[in-house]
């Protein structure tokens, strides 16, 4: 299994890797540019290997043998600077005392990468695999007929292997088929919505009424041109929220024919996804296995005020007062923990998915605060995400660390504390680092300098250590002549640098691309599963059957 040296050919030139360690002498699979790295730190990482091994065998021994339990907790859409500071907190108008606790009770990570949407950063977490790969790097709000594929080795899957329970409650967002959803990649249970926001809270009736979506909702235009009748999607047609087991059919929930969604709804199921997490939480801790549990929120993401009664911060704006909802929740779960006699033997993350959804500002009461841009850019604003991780004797309490992380690490390093490393598959790439070093040692002992950031399936942008080759459209004649950002004298990236780092960088970052595509060449990249949307849901309503079959007839109309 232990490869004993590895060669990268650059044009003519060979390069022999020096024998690898721990994670780096396996057989997974990484971009090339991890290679470098390894080249120049093998030596120092074995070492710091061993001792990490000795501490997290000295957890699980004082632990009755088993790894810790996992508890990651995403949130929507909320960008850098909204959570876990009290003075960021009073400059915003609002506060989050419950998250600002867990960021002192634990490690904030300063520069944290995610991917520029919901979709994308939810595949990257769960497959340790930039989305770009495996053709989910785009995000859908409407029936779509794709997902992720069911070939796809997720992170509950080798954590299951590896004896854990699994729960997923919340929003999934990875497609409308069947081997997409949780309940078929490694989740013993799962409680979700199939598709996201947009249906739930921006392009129903209640949304049409209050304009947050315009042109849709029956009331709400002139048909009198109307001659499409497919046109406008029925967010009431679409399925709503499912549950189901592992490898069993779920069915639709709370939704009867005929009846219509709306906000009063998709409040409800905000609260009743918040009692499962904290049922499925009291269940796992019953059990003598580890557990893993997965909670992603749908709030603080709201279109109409329908369900708030009264403003209770200054901002006032809609995101905000679901998210000062959301704090509370996550309150009660940490508080459900200690109860529960759990809290020190658990692995807590608490992170955002990515940046505002800055379409909805400033209404929504949030707008980018340090970076520029929001959901759906490669800027800072897009991709860089407010995250917190609690482990208590095991991870330094209130330290910070301005190492480089990307969210396809934590499936590395989840990986390697659950005990679960040995399952992660070797005939693809793995994106991910191990970042345990990061996490159990602190400041500066990160194993990762470098980001691709992709928009859907485009490079526009490469991060090496503090520097940014901006690549607009996913195009670069002449990297001299491109933009490059120093992002810590300029994290707006307002100012370029572009000769002053271009110079003695420009060729350094082409090669870097060129090595990157080199290594995509070998590993292509493919699309996503299709299928038939919703097939194996046992409870279809009718008017989602019809909104099946239309779907269904348009895709086939290119043949006719």
């Amino acid at each position: 299994m232990i490869k004993k040296t590895v060669c990268l050919t650059v044009a003519t030139l060979v390069f022999t890797m020096p024998e690898m360690t721990a994670q780096a002498q396996s057989d997974i699979v990484h971009d090339a540019e991890y290679y470098i790295l390894v080249a120049q730190n093998a030596e120092k990482w074995a070492a710091e290997d061993k001792a990490l091994d000795e501490t997290l065998a000295a957890f699980r021994e004082k632990n009755g043998g088993k790894p810790p339990n996992i508890i990651y907790i995403l949130i929507d859409d909320i960008g850098f600077g909204d959570l876990g500071s009290e003075a960021l907190n009073s400059i915003r108008g609002y506060s989050t005392p419950a998250i600002n606790e867990f960021a002192r009770e634990g490690m904030r990570l300063a520069r944290m990468y995610t991917e520029p949407s919901c979709t994308p950063t939810r595949v990257a977490f769960m497959t340790g695999r930039q989305p770009y790969r495996n053709g989910m790097g785009n995000t859908s709000v409407d029936i779509s007929g794709f997902g992720l594929a069911g070939k796809e080795v997720t992170l509950a899957e080798i954590l299951s292997e590896s004896g854990y329970n699994t729960s997923h409650v919340g929003k999934w967002h990875m497609g409308d088929i069947k081997e997409a959803w949780p309940n078929f990649q490694g989740f013993n249970y799962a409680a979700f919505p199939i598709h996201q926001q947009g249906q739930l809270t921006i392009f129903h009736d209640d949304a049409a009424d209050e304009e947050v979506s315009i042109g849709i909702g029956a009331n709400n235009y002139d048909d009198r041109y109307t001659i499409d009748g497919w046109l406008r999607t029925d967010a009431s047609s679409m399925v709503t929220g499912v549950e189901g087991v592992r490898g069993e059919n779920p069915r639709e929930v709370h939704m009867k024919p005929g009846e219509r969604w709306n906000e009063t709804k998709y409040h409800e199921m905000n609260v009743r996804y918040q009692q499962q997490a904290k049922e499925q939480l009291r269940a796992l801790a019953e059990k003598n296995e580890p557990f893993f549990l997965q909670y992603w929120p749908l709030y603080p993401l709201t279109g109409p005020r329908t369900t708030t009664d009264q403003y209770t911060t200054p901002n006032g704006g809609i995101y905000v007062e679901k998210m000062k909802l959301v704090d509370q929740w996550i309150g009660e779960l940490m508080a459900e923990m200690d109860e529960l006699g759990v809290a020190d033997n658990t692995l807590v993350i608490i992170m955002g998915d990515n940046g505002h959804f800055t379409k909805y500002s400033p209404q929504s009461g949030f707008t980018p605060m340090i970076f520029r841009g929001g959901k759906g850019d490669t800027t800072e604003g897009g991709v860089r995400v407010d995250a917190f991780v609690r482990w208590p004797g095991i991870i330094e309490a209130d330290s910070v660390v301005g190492d480089i992380v990307h969210v396809t690490d934590l499936f590395m390093t989840i990986a390697r504390l659950g005990g679960a490393a040995d399952l992660i598959p070797t005939d693809r790439i793995i994106d991910g680092i191990d970042q345990t070093a990061l996490m159990l040692n602190g400041e500066t002992h990160g194993r990762r300098d470098y980001v691709f950031i992709y928009n859907i399936n485009k490079l526009e942008a490469v991060v090496k250590e503090q520097y940014k080759l901006a690549i607009p459209g996913g195009n670069l004649d002449n990297a001299i002549l491109a933009d490059f950002f120093d992002l810590f004298r300029d994290p707006q990236e307002k100012y370029p640098v572009s000769t002053e780092i271009g110079a003695w960088g420009g060729a350094k970052f082409v090669r870097m691309i060129q090595r990157h595509m080199a290594r995509k060449a070998k590993y292509p990249d493919e699309g996503p599963a299709v299928g038939i949307p919703y097939e194996g849901i046992e409870n279809l309503r009718p008017e989602t059957k019809t909104a099946v079959e239309e779907f269904l007839f348009m895709m086939n109309t290119p043949k006719l």
